[in-house]
């Protein structure tokens, strides 16, 4: 807060001169005003970057604000409750064994409709485009029958989340990664303790560097799970098994 009460003022102030600017040289031509406001500008970016500073802090606070664990509630009504209350919290959806999917509008009205299945297994998880980080995956952890797990364009799931999953290794038959900026190899190379997968999505990963190389790697490390990621990949495949077919072929005489 100290950090916003030395820039609020300085702000304040930029902005009276942005419109003072404004009013000053509305009569000048477009060249003499686009030197001012580039002297402005340049004369107050310490402070633009100090704000910039103060809302990126102010950011992750929330972050990690919504990723605690709610330790209490797991003990006072079980890690199922705990852990479809913390997805619906964060906008995400929960699938109960033998119910429908539960997106709810309301936090008071999630909470009640768990109440009613503090004794059935949360068998999938879709929290696509959630906040969830490190520290959140501790509510989900505790579904010990969890299957279907959806990470989807995750801003905050990176490598260090994904070491985590081996918790899930006896259960855990689909895992959508789609879209999550952080996760690189490294995380990927995480994934060999889930031999149970059946469906892997890795597609649309900015951070893995070389796609299509890397989706065969992890198609070898799982050899009974269908991967999803790059076409490359697959035109890959294809020139390397006729290759190899050329390579057995006998030479004509």
């Amino acid at each position: 807060m100290q950090s916003l009460h030395l820039v609020a003022p300085i702000w304040n102030r930029g902005t009276r001169g942005i419109r003072g600017l404004s009013n000053t040289v509305a009569p000048e031509g477009n060249q003499r005003k686009g030197r001012m406001l580039l002297k402005f500008l340049t004369d107050r970016f310490y402070d633009v970057e100090a704000l910039r500073e103060y809302l990126l802090q102010k950011q992750m606070s929330k972050v990690h604000k919504e990723n605690r664990s709610f330790t209490h509630m797991k003990e006072r009504y079980g890690p199922y409750v705990a852990g479809a209350y913390f997805i619906l919290r964060q906008g995400g959806a929960v699938k109960f064994q033998g119910k429908e999917w539960i997106r709810s509008p309301g936090r008071g009205h999630s909470f009640l409709q768990l109440l009613d299945f503090q004794a059935v297994p949360v068998e999938a998880v879709d929290a696509s485009g959630c906040a969830i980080n490190y520290e959140g995956l501790d509510n989900l952890l505790a579904l010990k029958e969890l299957q279907s797990l959806s990470l989807q364009r995750c801003p905050h799931v990176d490598d260090w989340c994904l070491s985590r999953l081996h918790q899930l290794a006896n259960s855990l038959q689909e895992l959508s990664l789609a879209g999550c900026p952080r996760i690189s190899e490294r995380g990927l190379a995480c994934l060999h303790h889930l031999q149970n997968l059946r469906r892997l999505d890795i597609s649309d990963l900015p951070a893995v560097s070389n796609p299509g190389l890397t989706q065969i790697l992890v198609e070898e490390m799982l050899p009974n799970c269908e991967v999803l990621g790059t076409e490359w990949a697959q035109g890959l495949k294809s020139g390397l098994r006729e290759q190899s077919q050329d390579t057995a072929s006998p030479a004509p005489a």
